[in-house]
């Protein structure tokens, strides 16, 4: 069974930053596809994108993810 329940796609109360409009929403005004969030306070939203920006750049940097790794196959 999954852990999804409904009303986990946010709460009226959670922020949101709206890909589509560019803009911090409080609640889930706009689909899902368009949004990043929920977050607990609107500047941790108005900051959405950096964050992403920077764990990207993080993920893409860590050596335990790295797809330049060598694996027993490629001996």
């Amino acid at each position: 069974m999954s852990d999804f329940k409904q009303g986990d796609a946010g709460a009226s109360g959670d922020w949101f930053y709206c890909l589509k409009h560019h803009t911090v929403e409080k609640g889930p005004d706009c689909r899902a596809a368009d949004r990043l969030g929920p977050y607990a306070s609107r500047e941790e939203a108005a900051r959405a994108v950096e964050t992403t920006h920077e764990r990207n750049e993080e993920w893409d940097t860590d050596p335990r993810w790295s797809d330049d790794k060598e694996t027993p196959e490629d001996k």
